[in-house]
């Protein structure tokens, strides 16, 4: 026997079907000048058939035949094969970005002409179709913007069918959206540039070690002490037994410190330079096959590869922030305990005092930098204290005032 929850069930199911293939599609091909124009006639029809306004009843009757005569603009189906492609899905600030759409009518007659719609970002671009045989390609070609560092989605590609009024309006989509990647603009740095980090030998540390590959003195033989270091000749010559001692070497490790604080910068641009800052020295150190580590205030980026890199600078978004330059650089001692530099990139309106607090956050006996970016500015290098201050007006300041450093 069913009871009654078993039929109310099984008509709520019914009901969900017959909207989802039904109701849905139909609801949603009504544009918001179509529900306008209905809710206008169902007043009007009302009123006419209330109080005999004849007015308002033929303004119902011509509305309502405005909506018959819209349908058939969008019924039948259209059967295409469409493809999206871009050039490159990643180009830097300034590129060219290109992309093609191809459609391909699959059915076995001849298609009337078309609209399809691309969404790029915030905008959309609008291709005509003409009337295409079957099997025949058609391809249009665009280009995309890059004047600003962002994740730019394009698509999806849909087709469009809409009357000429606009009440109804019926979409299909054909492709998958795709995200292209405008990265920052970065610069090359030249090996003289990048060569003030430190070779990929290491920076020797005051710390003594029995083996190790940076050779320092010789010292009287001890025991337990590893016979291979023995140096012969010294000990020919001394009657001693004399052994070699080194001392330690830290491979090279650069640890990039961004601050994204909106409030530490000049302006927008300000900040945009220092993105391509951090992006430029640390595409240089992947370049250089240089372990490397990027910090903000929002967390670690990913360096494994340059793609990766400049992917999340890309991604990155500057605010309004209560940790400042400071807290960054803590934050990366934190995080890279046995970097052998650490290079702070922040804004021009970083005060001295929070200069002298982001170094002291570096541990002792790793070198530190800021590259002070300060948009229009003259080229420059200052010390204080143990930190190097480098200002930069723009990104072709980069390598010289690096070169400069190194000297």
């Amino acid at each position: 026997m069913v009871t009654s929850a078993a039929r109310v069930r099984d008509a709520v199911v019914r009901a969900a079907v017959i909207w989802k293939r039904w109701l849905r599609p139909v609801l949603k091909a009504v544009s918001p000048l179509g529900w306008a124009v209905a809710a206008a006639a169902a007043a009007l029809g009302a009123a006419g058939a209330l109080w005999g306004w004849q007015e308002a009843s033929a303004a119902a009757v011509l509305a309502a035949a405005l909506f018959v005569l819209a349908v058939a603009f969008v019924l039948g189906r259209s059967s295409y094969a469409v493809s999206l492609d871009l050039a490159r899905s990643r180009v830097a600030v300034g590129d060219s970005a290109v992309g093609s759409v191809e459609v391909v009518n699959t059915a076995a007659r001849p298609v009337l002409p078309s609209l399809l719609e691309l969404p790029v970002g915030a905008a959309t671009a609008v291709f005509h179709l003409p009337r295409l045989r079957p099997g025949v390609p058609h391809e249009d070609l665009f280009t995309i913007p890059t004047q600003r560092r962002a994740v730019i989605v394009v698509g999806p590609v849909r087709s469009v069918r809409a009357d000429p009024v606009g009440l109804l309006r019926r979409e299909v989509m054909w492709t998958e959206p795709e995200d292209l990647y405008v990265h920052p603009r970065t610069t090359v740095l030249g090996t003289s540039a990048a060569g003030f980090i430190r070779d990929l030998e290491g920076q020797p540390t005051n710390e003594l070690a029995t083996s190790d590959v940076s050779f320092h003195a010789l010292r009287e033989y001890v025991p337990g002490d590893d016979r291979r270091h023995i140096h012969w000749k010294t000990t020919a010559r001394t009657g001693t037994l004399m052994v070699r001692q080194f001392e330690e070497t830290r491979r090279a490790h650069l640890a990039v410190c961004l601050s994204v604080n909106l409030d530490e910068y000049g302006g927008e641009e300000e900040f945009e330079l220092a993105v391509s800052v951090a992006g430029s020295i640390g595409r240089q150190a992947v370049a250089e096959q240089r372990e490397l580590s990027a910090i903000t205030q929002r967390g670690p980026l990913r360096t494994e590869s340059a793609r990766h890199f400049l992917d999340d600078l890309t991604r990155l978004q500057g605010a309004s922030l209560r940790a400042g330059a400071v807290d960054a650089a803590r934050l990366t001692a934190d995080a890279v305990p046995n970097a052998s530099v650490v290079i702070l990139v922040l804004g021009s309106l970083v005060r001295p005092a929070q200069l002298r607090a982001a170094a002291a956050m570096v541990p002792v006996g790793i070198r530190s930098v800021a590259v002070r970016c300060e948009e229009g500015a003259a080229p420059g290098k200052a010390s204080i204290g143990d930190l190097t201050v480098l200002t930069v007006g723009s990104l072709e300041d980069l390598g010289p005032v690096l070169r400069k450093a190194a000297a």
